[in-house]
């Protein structure tokens, strides 16, 4: 180095600066002992007794590399929902999936559409990928608004992104309007379409894009096995789309993105009788109470397809103090502000005495502020 070189150091891209880091679902507080965690969504009964030990079993060959395929696990999944494999591609979580759709999709000059109270990770994923992210405004009740996203397509836009039923809202868009969309988007236009609480819904006027995909070229599903299969600490999640798609994801995927032990718990869980049923009626009653007796004690809820509830309480410093209240009395819920909901707090549909515990809490909170 020369006296009149500049010390540097190595740059990052000014794109990763654009965004800040997803803080995932807080699981401890200091001072407390026994938590319950009701701030990610994750499956009210844990992992499934099949998975658990398929896991164990899996320990045993942790040394050899996986199936960089995941032949069995496709196959597995194929026949669970009458897909065909072929047009599968799994990966390390379906925030694995959505980061390569992006990345392969969209790039600098190009925009990315996405409902204004949608996942993070789509936005983060974009901006990171050089995109602009424009968000449609929703209806008053917070449902995904098909004319307010076509609006924003415009001759930039290369992928349209929306959970059904979305996150963190609970809100869902029925079939009918689902094929609005995609007939009414350009055929250039990837519509993303995010399933991960699918198994939870049991409305006849849903579907979670499987119709979508098979009906033309331009729609990918993605799902995951972190909520109603309870494997969200192994990361595991898959796509379902055209053979186009497909062949793009798996050229850009890392070679082994699925762990052999998840892959060997996701084979096990679809397997596990009754999971899916037993889980869904859980959901589907627990559910009710809680957003009944919530509503009877002043609050609003608003109506949700997921595996959680989205409580609102008016206003931003109140849903603070009611998780300062939850926190005291050992219980974690999600503070929902990065979406841009301050005023609310969503609240995991857990076992049968967490819910009360929650419940009785948020309770007692509105009695006693108002």
């Amino acid at each position: 180095m020369t006296e009149d070189s500049v010390a540097t150091q190595p740059a990052a891209r000014p794109a990763v600066f654009s965004v800040p880091p997803y803080v995932g679902g807080e699981s401890k507080l200091t001072g407390v002992n026994r938590v319950i965690k009701l701030s990610s969504n994750e499956g009210a009964f844990g992992v499934p007794p099949g998975a658990v030990d398929a896991i164990r079993g899996a320990a045993e060959s942790g040394h050899r590399y996986p199936d960089g395929g995941a032949t069995a696990l496709r196959q597995a999944i194929g026949r669970c929902f009458d897909l065909d494999p072929e047009r599968i591609v799994c990966g390390n979580g379906s925030d694995d999936l959505i980061n390569l759709l992006i990345q392969s999709y969209g790039g600098p000059g190009t925009d990315l559409v996405m409902s204004a109270h949608g996942f993070l990770i789509y936005e983060i994923a974009a901006k990171l990928a050089g995109m602009e992210v424009r968000k449609a405004a929703e209806r008053h009740d917070l449902t995904a608004d098909v004319d307010a996203i076509l609006a924003l397509v415009g001759p930039a836009t290369r992928l349209v992104f929306l959970a059904n039923p979305n996150n963190p809202t609970g809100t869902l868009v029925p079939a009918a309007e689902m094929t609005r969309l995609r007939t009414s988007l350009p055929p250039e236009v990837l519509l993303v379409l995010d399933a991960a609480y699918a198994e939870y819904v049991d409305r006849p006027d849903y579907d979670p894009g499987i119709g979508l995909v098979d009906a033309g070229e331009g729609t990918v599903m993605v799902r995951t096995f972190s909520k109603i299969f309870g494997l969200g600490g192994l990361r595991l999640g898959w796509a379902y789309g055209p053979l186009s798609v497909i062949d793009v994801l798996n050229r850009v995927r890392m070679p082994f993105n699925v762990s052999g032990p998840a892959a060997a718990a996701g084979i096990a869980a679809l397997a596990e009788p009754d999971w899916i049923e037993r889980s869904r009626e859980h959901n589907r009653q627990a559910r009710a109470q809680m957003t009944n007796r919530l509503s009877a004690g002043g609050l609003t809820v608003y109506p949700s397809e997921a595996n959680f509830v989205l409580v609102d309480l008016s206003t931003p410093e109140r849903a603070g103090a009611a998780d300062r209240y939850l926190r005291s009395r050992g219980i974690i819920v999600r503070n929902v502000a990065a979406y841009g909901l301050a005023q609310c707090l969503r609240v995991t549909i857990g076992t049968d005495q967490e819910c009360a515990a929650v419940t009785d809490a948020l309770t007692e909170f509105a009695a006693q502020n108002g």
